[in-house]
């Protein structure tokens, strides 16, 4: 029977806080059960219950751990919704981010980005979508060329879309006592219906790959 969330043990933050910098291997396997029960089990709990909301999100992975420290002081998690289209997560001594993200791109999936937004409707949607995002407190980034791809006009007038070969929102959901709560499923579910907008519109035109 799976756990319920119940929020991050405010012990979570004490084991992060011993694994900053660069711990040695001893350091890490001391406290490996620790992070593992106070840090990395709540956030399996956690979508546990976001994924009960809504069909959508059952598609869900929770990162173990990896040579590299940073893996050790950032939980991270990602939801699936499409190909390359995902939500993701990370919990740490900051808090909780939140981000909705299409990135590393299948072959062909960028044409089919660029297609989708030189298109007048589609193209105009996902445009005004990205603003909406935007003006909620979302920083809006992704791999971006320099100039506008071959084919299409520098003067188009959403050429700052067309630049783009992946497209990321992201935005820190905080570091308050909710963390330790309950409440933080529903601050997520909240910012995940922030991105949904975004995130259906990139399910749509780009899921597949050519």
């Amino acid at each position: 029977m799976r756990g319920q969330f119940t929020g991050w043990p405010e012990q979570a933050m004490d084991v992060l806080w011993q694994l900053q910098g660069e711990p040695t291997h001893a350091t890490r396997e001391r406290y490996r059960a620790d992070r593992e029960r106070l840090v990395r089990q709540p956030m399996i709990a956690l979508l546990n219950e976001v994924a009960d909301t809504d069909a959508r999100y059952e598609d869900f992975s929770v990162w173990h751990y990896r040579t590299d420290s940073w893996w050790w002081q950032h939980q991270g998690a990602v939801i699936r919704l499409g190909r390359k289209i995902e939500i993701g997560l990370r919990f740490d001594l900051d808090g909780l981010r939140i981000q909705g993200a299409w990135w590393y791109p299948d072959p062909g999936q960028v044409d089919m980005f660029r297609k989708a937004v030189a298109c007048e409707g589609s193209g105009r949607e996902l445009s005004a979508i990205v603003e909406e995002v935007r003006e909620k407190g979302y920083d809006i980034f992704g791999d971006v060329m320099k100039r506008p791809p071959r084919g299409y006009p520098t003067g188009h007038p959403r050429s700052d879309l067309l630049r783009h070969r992946s497209l990321i929102a992201a935005r820190p959901l905080g570091c308050g006592e909710w963390l330790h709560t309950p409440e933080a499923v529903g601050r997520v579910l909240w910012a995940a219906a922030d991105l949904d907008a975004l995130l259906m519109w990139l399910v749509r035109h780009v899921k597949r790959a050519a």
